[in-house]
């Protein structure tokens, strides 16, 4: 048999402060039926001034570590930790060292992977990659991002749509035939398209210019409607592909799993794939689009209301910017899962 990544633990956290949308409505010119409309979005959490991408990592990761001892993973040793995050703590450097160090694991390898909402997918590759190299043991993979330091405080539609999260999975070596396999991938990108969704100012494209950047080019942007056909052809292709890869239908998958960035792409997606609403995964009503965190808090979300379970068929589905894509498949095993907004101990 095979050497596979073996999903064992799995984690997520959201930070308490809430804002809904009537919230947004009384600073920005908008409303809840506008936003609920055109995303599916009902609130978002965000964090405190002065916290960071790392502080929800950390606390992702934690949780994702009691998991796997949880869930009866005998002698949990991590060494080796991928961070998924288009929102470090610093431009230099590498967020992933600072969490390791923080969750015990002074000494492991530990990197950061910017694929903005397909980095989740993007940073499990990489890992499972390691592991059935033998380059590591077991691996901790996180998505993060805390978007709401880089969002336009004026632009009601990107601070509508994204929030602050991340999620985390713990992974060991293992065999293809075990439950928790993660079973094959497909990535993929397109840099022709990275203009659609992007910061043009802080990088050394603006900074070698010598020139201060241009009024707004300091925040988030994105084309939203390009976006959303790209995302749903993108995200419909890659699931499909996969699914094709290792002997499913795609619309035979017990749950998808799809990058939560806009209701109605979700549903789009579905509809590509011949997906009824019950298996397709839902959570950005309440912590709306959350980047590289999306996808594993989904999945946290999902297995702690029982609506996946040992034995599940999932496929994994995201899309971001850069542009990029990819797809995970596994059969989902036995874990025990805190839910993403349970207090921290």
């Amino acid at each position: 048999m095979s050497r596979a990544a073996i999903v064992c633990g799995l984690g997520a956290w959201v930070p308490p402060t809430v804002v809904t949308n009537h919230e947004l409505a009384e600073r920005l010119e908008t409303s809840d039926e506008w936003i609920r409309t055109r995303t599916g979005i009902e609130q978002r959490h965000v964090i405190k001034p002065g916290e960071a991408t790392s502080d929800l990592a950390v606390e992702a990761g934690r949780r994702a570590l009691e998991s796997a001892r949880a869930s009866g993973e005998d002698g949990v040793d991590v060494d080796l930790v991928v961070l998924a995050t288009s929102t470090p703590d610093h431009p230099c450097p590498a967020t992933a060292p600072d969490v390791a160090q923080r969750l015990g694991l002074v000494g492991v390898p530990a990197f950061d992977v910017a694929a903005v909402c397909t980095g989740f997918v993007y940073a499990l590759a990489v890992a499972a990659s390691m592991l059935t190299a033998g380059t590591a043991r077991q691996a901790l993979v996180i998505g993060a991002d805390a978007f709401s330091t880089i969002l336009d405080p004026h632009d009601r539609t990107t601070r509508a749509i994204f929030g602050d999260g991340a999620g985390a999975m713990v992974l060991r070596a293992g065999e293809a035939d075990e439950p928790g396999a993660l079973l094959g991938f497909d990535l993929g990108s397109d840099g022709t398209g990275a203009g659609m969704i992007t910061v043009r100012a802080g990088g050394s494209r603006q900074r070698s210019t010598g020139t201060p950047a241009s009024e707004g080019d300091q925040w988030f942007s994105m084309e939203g409607r390009a976006v959303f056909t790209e995302a749903v052809l993108n995200m419909s292709n890659s699931a499909q592909s996969l699914a094709d890869q290792v002997g499913w239908s795609a619309a035979g998958a017990d749950r998808v799993v799809a990058h939560q960035a806009n209701v109605r792409i979700l549903r789009a997606v579905g509809e590509q794939l011949g997906l009824s609403a019950e298996q397709i995964v839902i959570n950005l009503d309440r912590v709306g689009n959350t980047v590289a965190g999306s996808i594993p808090l989904a999945l946290a979300d999902a297995v702690a209301s029982g609506g996946i379970r040992p034995g599940h068929r999932v496929l994994l589905t995201g899309f971001g910017g850069g542009l990029t894509w990819g797809s995970a498949a596994l059969m989902w095993p036995e874990l025990t899962v805190t839910p993403p907004n349970a207090p921290t101990l």
